[in-house]
């Protein structure tokens, strides 16, 4: 069995201070380190410092060398394809063809209101977010693009010299319904799930999984449908949001049990936060570096 391991770390850090928050998740192994793509986010954070993920992945990729960089996820709620395109481009160059764009529909929180409208109903996130991704794709894949959507609309954007990644940068496109599966199998290198949130106050562990061994059976299916092969997308799952919360940072053994159940029903990367002290992310950092540092060898790394 062999699964990567990765991590989240917050946007809320001067750079004086977050350079070497990035360079040590470097140097601790982590496949991957990933920024939430928020102008702001939830309390205790919603007060505090909260930083751009671009710029902020921008430093980072010139602070680090190895690890892949990206948002976890960006959503629809405040970027239009066209400039946001440019933006990636623009990463993938720096960081040397390191940039994996997560992607997500987006909720009610203050990014859906922030500048100034209405927050969407489902129905419309999830008909913007499929516009949002199709248009992304061939945005970072084709040098010239013209388009008139419903939402958005291109005239002649250019998008040149292209990604470094080729066609283009990988998409991890987060989704559960049946709309974003069906997104998630024609446009993903990735899936992504927190799991099942209607199980997170109430549900036991063993429910949680059952609920993402469904989502990977309804990925399956949903490529399937289109003629491709599941094994060939990623599973990733974000934890801190299933019932078992920091259970699995609180020591090295916890973790990997945790992460050999998720593997045996499908996920292939496991994301972990950065600890934040006095918030639902505050698990001790030596065990934490522990996890990252012993754990992928027991998980067949």
């Amino acid at each position: 069995m062999s699964l990567r391991l990765s991590t989240v770390i917050l946007p809320i850090y001067r750079w004086t201070e977050g350079r070497e928050v990035w360079r040590r998740a470097e140097e601790l192994g982590f496949d991957a380190a990933y920024t939430y793509d928020h102008l702001s986010w939830r309390v205790p954070f919603r007060d505090g410092p909260w930083f751009g993920a671009v710029p902020t992945l921008t430093a980072a990729a010139s602070a680090t060398s190895r690890m892949r960089l990206g948002t976890l996820v960006t959503s629809p709620n405040f970027r239009h394809p066209v400039p946001f395109a440019k933006d990636l481009l623009s990463l993938d160059d720096v960081s040397d063809g390191r940039i994996t764009l997560g992607v997500g529909a987006g909720g009610t929180g203050f990014d859906a209101t922030v500048m100034g409208q209405e927050p969407w109903s489902p129905r419309e996130r999830a008909d913007r977010f499929a516009e949002f991704v199709a248009l992304l794709d061939r945005l970072l894949s084709e040098d010239s693009v013209t388009y008139d959507g419903t939402f958005y609309s291109a005239s002649e954007a250019r998008d040149i010299p292209g990604c470094v990644q080729r066609p283009r940068l990988p998409f991890a496109v987060a989704a559960t319904g049946p709309r974003g599966m069906k997104l998630a199998a024609r446009y993903g290198q990735a899936w992504v799930t927190t799991g099942d949130p209607k199980l997170f106050e109430t549900g036991t562990p063993e429910e949680s999984r059952d609920a993402i061994r469904g989502q990977v059976d309804r990925l399956g299916k949903a490529c399937a449908e289109i003629g491709r092969e599941v094994a060939g997308v990623e599973k990733i799952l974000l934890t801190g949001f299933t019932p078992d919360r920091t259970g699995p940072l609180q020591s090295v053994d916890a973790f990997v049990d945790f992460a050999g159940r998720h593997a045996e029903i499908g996920i292939t990367e496991i994301v972990i936060h950065q600890p934040v002290p006095d918030t639902d992310f505050a698990v001790d950092p030596r065990v934490f570096e522990r996890i990252a540092t012993e754990a992928p060898a027991q998980l067949g790394r």
